[in-house]
């Protein structure tokens, strides 16, 4: 009875071991297989024009949102590099390091009615480098049912989100009588107040914050081993604070309270910079007039060109094959 008990277990276990290897060949012959086979590095540059999203700037109208309030004439270059990772043909993995530049000016808002000469009254102004890094997934959607990875199309749209981290420190500008503008750092200037007892919902904000960097894009594979690629990339915060503008004016008095007496002059002057469009006479608002839109975060987003190696060897495909025919010289013996 025994010996027939073991007979029967080593029967099942042959018959597990049958049917799991029959599964597993019927799940390679499916789409969508997540087979890696051999990985894939890639490495490259990108660089491309970036815009700031905030609350200083924008164009005739209502301020609004994206491309609508866009001052083309402050577009800055974004540069870069990144080293991906692609276990197969339809999925990839991107580490990147950028640097970019911002700027935000109210005085060169275009002017057609009143609501935007609110904000050209304002007469604000800001810059601030912007360094990040961020990792984010690749997704190729078109490629996802294609079984065969030695004949894919050479232009192929992508998909791609991540999470990353950036550092910023914006300056305001003062121009004196004889037209010598000066830059100073606005975080340690407090000028909504942040950090003030007097207001306590006013916290201090980070110079280093995460983002959500997401995007579309296009990649054309030149060869099996250099590609090239457009893609817009759009960064989402959690702070308002890029362009140090958010919230509302404060008591001007409070600055000599909080600052040093150098700080506090460069402070009562930067932080309100009034020039009476809509009313005229003014120059200075009342503490607690409202100075910035806190109900939408900063953004800012680049049109960017990358360009990149794959890294080892790399197999010829036949698409890369049949090119190299067609440019071949012909010959006649």
């Amino acid at each position: 009875m025994k010996r027939l008990i073991q007979i029967g277990n080593a029967w099942n276990w042959r018959m597990f071991a049958l049917g799991f290897l029959l599964m597993a060949n019927s799940s390679n012959a499916q789409h969508l297989s997540l087979r890696t086979g051999k990985m894939r590095w890639e490495a490259g540059i990108n660089l491309g024009p970036t815009f700031f999203l905030g609350d200083l700037g924008g164009n005739a109208g209502k301020g609004t949102r994206f491309l609508k309030d866009l001052n083309l004439e402050l577009t800055k270059l974004m540069k870069g590099a990144y080293v991906a990772v692609y276990p197969n043909h339809w999925f990839g993995f991107r580490a990147a390091m950028q640097y970019t530049y911002v700027e935000g000016r109210d005085n060169i808002i275009n002017t057609n009615g009143v609501n935007e000469l609110w904000r050209k009254q304002r007469n604000l102004d800001f810059k601030s480098d912007i360094f990040e890094a961020y990792g984010a997934i690749e997704l190729y959607p078109t490629l996802m049912f294609i079984d065969d990875p030695e004949n894919l199309p050479r232009l192929r749209p992508y998909g791609l989100i991540g999470a990353g981290v950036f550092k910023f420190d914006p300056k305001g500008s003062i121009t004196n009588a004889q037209g010598v503008t000066t830059w100073h750092k606005l975080h340690p200037l407090r000028t909504e107040g942040q950090g003030m007892a007097e207001y306590p919902d006013k916290k201090p904000y980070s110079l280093t914050q995460i983002n959500i960097p997401m995007g579309l894009g296009v990649r054309y594979q030149f060869t099996e081993r250099f590609n090239g690629c457009f893609e817009l990339l759009y960064r989402k915060t959690f702070t308002d604070y890029i362009d140090d503008v958010s919230t509302t004016y404060i008591d001007p008095n409070l600055f000599d309270v909080y600052l040093t007496p150098e700080q506090a002059l460069i402070a009562r002057e930067i932080h309100d910079k009034t020039v009476g469009i809509v009313t005229p006479g003014v120059n200075r608002y009342e503490p607690g007039t409202q100075r910035g839109n806190s109900k939408q975060m900063d953004a800012y987003f680049s049109l960017a060109l990358r360009f990149g190696v794959t890294l080892g060897e790399v197999s010829e495909t036949r698409p890369d094959r049949r090119a190299r025919q067609q440019m071949r010289c012909p010959h006649f013996f």
